[in-house]
């Protein structure tokens, strides 16, 4: 534990690409090896499963600390992390420790057998032998709130130095369904891959964004400077819904969000198409809500993400397709070095050849002649209830993660509406002592009604002045929100508006962030819940 922690710390106090890099391979070169593992899990998202709930811990820890509660839900306040804040008010340790992070992690799980009472004692007498910064660390893989700020193509990086294998093949055996206690560091390592997980995913394939500007907005023939000749390029809809791979092999299912994570019994209404595909086929899609030929919006998926059960109230108002765009695996074979011409003319017979059209839907090719034509039809993106085109190179090949060149992604510009900012909490990580989150609002007549949250857009410099003047203009405080004298105007920006029943506005946004801060504005020419409601899709 103490060099892990000392990992987190170092990963902490730089911003450089390589410097991490080093550190990276540094400690995978020092540490054993059940470590190694356990710390590409933690940094891949696979945490321990909680076992004590933050109720309880913060209990412990005020008990341990011998503070009131008042002072410790205060400095939590200041502080913004739960674990940070333990640490820094906990007595110095009265001992030390010498445990392995993978020991600490194996008597984490093991606490589902202790009684409340063991469990407590189990949890000071670890606070007790561990330092300040092993404590943060320890907190923070207890609570499940673990981050750190390292991208996983780093951690491939690193481990690719190290190992000589490229970074592809390593992307790929680190994804999966896999767990710390089953799968070792020297079968990740290991020079041929004999894993046989055949749920295992591929790498996702992500494309960048076409930013525009406004030169851009009037001439399309800019586009025709910046990617060549349109017939080079194959245009899709991009849709609004959840990336996902869709995986039939053996004779068995499975369903990977792009987020890693096995959605399969999320999906019912697929398993049909899927189990009638052949074995030995993956494909890359989007599994989105859709009825009467067309997909619906994306708040009505959000009705079952996270939900347990399913409902057949919920099935019936939001039916699911798949929406395939490419094809990574054919009759058992990669076939992503294929250029993507050939990938889709096998997707085109796996869907001519399936009696589930209905649920097994092709993303349509959409036909352009020059750039001008593409930038029309992008115009009406909103009426297909899509977010825009998605680009992509004829003759490329699917890659592992984001490179520039054969994929992009050309959005509408957002919607967007002159907001009042009403409410302001503060962030957490570096900036728990500025208010960077904030609520805006509308006019009802001559009232300012809430409408959304947002957490960025603003520069540092601008955030800090923003801080500044909710401090000096805080009119009450609940808890850690504060109530600001209405003054402060910003264009929100956000993908998509919907009706919505839980707000008080009567509307949902999709994606709202700030666009820029009308200083230009006082607060009577902001926006009114009319024009809110007009955006609403008929």
């Amino acid at each position: 534990m103490r060099d892990f922690a000392q990992l987190f710390s170092d990963l902490d106090e730089t911003n450089k690409t390589n410097e991490k890099i080093s550190i990276l391979k540094d400690y995978f070169i020092s540490v054993a090896d059940e470590d190694k593992i356990h710390t590409l899990a933690l940094f891949t998202g696979r945490k321990p499963r909680r076992q004590i709930n933050s109720t309880l811990i913060k209990q412990w820890a005020i008990e341990m600390a011998d503070i009131p509660q008042w002072l410790f839900e205060e400095s939590y306040q200041v502080v913004g992390d739960l674990g940070e804040t333990i640490a820094l008010l906990l007595p110095a340790n009265e001992g030390t420790q010498d445990r392995s992070l993978a020991a600490w992690i194996i008597e984490i799980n093991e606490l589902g057998k202790l009684s409340e009472e063991e469990r407590r004692e189990w949890l000071k007498s670890s606070w007790s032998v561990l330092d300040s910064q092993e404590r943060f660390v320890f907190n923070k893989i207890l609570t499940g709130s673990f981050r750190v700020g390292v991208s996983q193509n780093l951690i491939v990086k690193a481990l690719s130095e190290i190992s000589g294998l490229e970074p592809a093949t390593l992307t790929h055996r680190i994804m999966g369904n896999w767990e710390p206690q089953h799968f070792s560091f020297h079968e990740l390592l290991q020079e041929q891959d004999v894993s046989d997980d055949i749920s295992r995913p591929y790498p996702f394939c992500l494309a960048y964004a076409i930013q525009e500007t406004s030169d851009q907005t009037k001439n399309a023939g800019q586009m025709e400077e910046a990617l060549g000749e349109p017939g080079q390029w194959q245009a899709e809809w991009k849709w609004d819904g959840i990336r996902a791979q869709a995986i039939h092999r053996d004779g068995q299912i499975f369903i990977w969000t792009r987020g890693e994570d096995l959605a399969t019994d999320k999906f019912p209404e697929l398993h049909p198409f899927l189990t009638n595909l052949p074995s030995g086929t993956v494909l890359d899609g989007e599994a989105i809500c859709f009825t009467d030929g067309r997909p619906m919006p994306f708040n009505i998926l959000q009705t079952r993400i996270g939900r347990k059960n399913l409902s057949k109230k919920i099935l019936a108002e939001s039916p699911m397709v798949f929406i395939a765009y490419d094809c990574l695996e054919f009759a058992g074979d990669d076939i992503r070095s294929m250029p993507l011409q050939h990938r889709r003319s096998v997707l085109e017979m796996l869907h001519e050849r399936s009696d589930r059209k209905d649920i097994f839907r092709l993303s349509p090719v959409v036909p352009f002649e020059n750039w001008q034509e593409l930038y029309d039809l992008r115009l009406k993106a909103r009426e297909n209830q899509a977010e825009g085109f998605m680009l992509k190179r004829k003759d490329s090949v699917y890659q592992t993660g984001r490179k520039r060149g054969d994929w992009w992604k050309w959005k509408v510009d957002p919607l967007s509406i002159d907001a009042v900012m009403i409410y302001a909490q503060k962030g957490h990580g570096r900036r728990a002592d500025l208010y960077t989150d904030y609520t805006f609002a509308v006019w009802d007549g001559d009232k300012l009604v809430p409408f959304a949250k947002a957490y960025s857009g603003l520069t540092d410099q601008e955030i800090r002045k923003v801080d500044n003047y909710v401090k000096r203009n805080t009119l009450e405080k609940f808890g850690p929100v504060r109530t600001v004298k209405p003054e402060l105007v910003f264009e929100i920006g956000f993908e998509g508006i919907n009706r919505s029943s839980r707000h008080k506005s009567g509307v949902a946004l999709r994606f709202p962030r700030i666009l820029r801060w009308r200083h230009d504005k006082k607060i009577g020419e902001a926006d009114t819940i009319e024009i809110l409601k007009a955006m609403l899709p008929e």
